[in-house]
């Protein structure tokens, strides 16, 4: 018998073999049925717009047991002195970046609301405050704590584009309910270091035009500045909101005072950013 007749039919199974099992790139077989993700829509864009910075206002033992264990949840949380791991230091995963965490309540950005669906949430362990007679003493950020953070939000804004106006404090997106992370945050050198938002210096003594930093200025243009930003501004604010607001925006851009008064300064931070970013809407 000819060798090749027998050789012949198994060239051919395996032909056949190969052909049906052998699945194009692009195409994912799945159980029961198959994709085929070749075609993706020009539209599509990633989920996480925003990262939003917190402060636990507590140890880290408690915060670790209150964001795994009750309602309130947060995509990463960083100990005040992070331990190191192969000489990097060691930052907690609580909840995947695909899954939704349940770290900004009620809140409002550039005309979103519902942020948990489109952010990521950073707990900073941090105490927030103490009272000091009648005085708030807030508590500062050691540096080995940013140096754990500026390379996890750096990670996280490459990986979805996120905007250096979407990083932003819990305080912005819900100035009253939050105060975190408060004014001893360095939002500066961080946008110094490539995180962030911050308006230019020499923009600012622009816009400031020789006025005294804190000359009273009209606080509905104010407003408007600020919701141009991306800040929750409506007309049934009360004065005390308002004031609450601006402080906000003082506390992200102006710690040095925080009042909530609607002076030069802050109007002219605005108006630097505003140049620099554009609106909320753009």
């Amino acid at each position: 018998m000819n060798p090749l007749s027998l050789i012949r039919p198994l060239l051919v199974l395996l032909a056949v073999y190969l052909l049906t099992s052998i699945t194009p790139q692009g195409v994912d077989r799945q159980r029961g049925y198959t994709v085929d993700t070749r075609q993706e829509a020009w539209g599509a864009r990633p989920r996480v717009k925003v990262l939003v910075i917190h402060y636990t206002a507590g140890d880290f033992s408690p915060s670790l047991n209150t964001l795994t264990n009750h309602a309130v949840s947060a995509h990463y949380l960083l100990p005040a002195s992070p331990p190191k791991y192969d000489g990097q230091p060691m930052v907690w995963r609580l909840v995947p970046e695909s899954m939704l965490a349940w770290h900004a309540g009620i809140s409002y950005w550039q005309g979103a609301t519902r942020l948990n669906d489109t952010s990521i949430g950073i707990e900073l362990e941090n105490p927030g405050w103490r009272r000091v007679g009648k005085e708030r003493v807030w508590v500062p950020f050691p540096p080995a704590q940013m140096a754990a953070l500026l390379p996890l939000a750096r990670d996280i804004i490459q990986r979805y584009g996120i905007r250096p106006q979407d990083v932003v404090a819990h305080s912005d997106i819900a100035p009253m309910r939050k105060q975190d992370p408060g004014p001893l945050f360095p939002w500066q050198w961080l946008a110094e270091q490539g995180v962030g938002a911050w308006p230019d210096a020499d923009r600012v003594a622009f816009y400031l035009a020789n006025r005294a930093p804190g000359q009273r200025v009209d606080k509905s243009k104010l407003l408007e500045r600020l919701a141009s930003y991306g800040y929750e501004v409506t007309p049934q604010m009360t004065p005390y909101q308002q004031q609450v607001l601006i402080a906000a925006f003082q506390m992200h851009f102006r710690p040095s005072d925080y009042r909530g008064f609607a002076d030069a300064e802050s109007e002219a931070i605005a108006d630097a950013l505003l140049e620099k970013y554009g609106s909320g809407s753009g």
